[in-house]
């Protein structure tokens, strides 16, 4: 055989065994990730932030159904069921657990301190436990922050420029929700500089919507304030209406409820914050330690204004209000 046709059959032998391989490698199964969400809302209350997490870790190139498997685990407002569904999800083996509040991150680090933790929002992490700091969270536990308890104040001034004559406030919240005494401090110190007297019904269960109603129907509060609860957020629809038939102005500590017919919300960007929890899986499925990952700290602010509620209840938005809104809902 001449060296010519030996050159052409490597050449040849050479092609076929790269086609062979690549073929190869396309039939391989595709990696299938796993990773937990955990909250203590409902589907329904979350439905926002849990497509703003998907979005996030598309936008990273990861496809639920395709290449990871999302398990997600939803308390229904119901706080007692969160150690038991953590526990689930430790046994299922996920590489990482989301958690969608405080309350369910202490079900995660109760149920696991091997397994990643990455908090989507969490008003001070480092009070509660969770991490040593922020700049170095030092165990399995990182994500993001919301710790801004002024943001009850600035909301009780917003709704006081909305209500000229404001002198009665409820404010609806659940006192063993993490770092409910900072944000009532907060709240309290605006209160006193702007005249206003505070009434707090305490809402510890779901059942205790319904007990707040009827306080609140005596005619007590001129406006209603609510504090970041996830038992509020299963009830979110019925809150709405309430404030809506008995035509009080309310802020509320969540966007969610001013899309569903609420008056205002100021606060945190929520949704901003679920996208962005995306990077933290990514950077711990790419090899990172959540021990070395700083918690971040909120920088997205919002405010919006349902016009049509306003309208509803007989309220006129001031000029001045309404051009500071971020978003208008006509």
């Amino acid at each position: 055989m001449s060296a010519k046709f030996a050159l052409r059959d490597a050449l040849w032998l050479t092609i076929l065994l790269l086609i062979g391989f690549h073929i190869a490698e396309a039939q391989q199964p595709t990696k299938v990730i796993p990773i937990g969400y955990l909250t203590g809302e409902s589907l329904s209350a979350n439905v926002a932030r849990t497509e703003s997490f998907r979005q996030g870790l598309r936008e990273l190139g990861y496809v639920e159904g395709k290449n990871t498997v999302i398990e997600w685990r939803y308390a229904e407002g119901k706080l007692d069921r969160l150690p038991a569904l953590a526990a689930e999800l430790v046994s299922l083996k996920v590489n990482v657990i989301v958690t969608g509040a405080p309350a369910a991150t202490r079900a995660a680090k109760a149920a696991t301190s091997t397994i990643s933790i990455i908090m989507t929002n969490d008003p001070d992490p480092v009070a509660n436990g969770f991490v040593a700091s922020l700049a170095r969270p030092g165990g399995n536990i990182t994500g993001l922050s919301t710790f801004a308890p002024e943001l009850g104040g600035k909301r009780l001034k917003i709704l006081r420029e909305v209500v000229p004559k404001l002198s009665r406030v409820t404010v609806l919240g659940t006192s063993t929700n993490p770092g409910y005494a900072q944000v009532i401090s907060e709240i309290e110190l605006a209160a006193k500089a702007f005249g206003v007297k505070l009434q707090y019904l305490d809402v510890l269960d779901s059942k205790d919507v319904e007990t707040a109603f009827r306080a609140v129907s005596k005619g007590w509060g001129d406006a209603v304030l609510t504090l970041n609860s996830p038992i509020l957020a299963s009830q979110r629809t019925q809150i709405v209406e309430f404030a809506v038939k008995n035509r009080l102005p309310a802020i509320y500590h969540s966007s969610e409820y001013v899309e569903g017919g609420g008056l205002m919300f100021y606060g945190v960007n929520l949704l901003d914050l679920n996208r962005r929890a995306a990077t933290y899986v990514d950077k711990i499925l790419s090899g990172a330690k959540p021990a070395g990952i700083p918690v971040e700290q909120p920088t997205k602010f919002e405010f919006v204004i349902n016009l049509k509620t306003a309208k509803q209840i007989d309220l006129t938005i001031p000029p001045n209000v309404l051009a500071r809104a971020d978003r208008v809902i006509r």
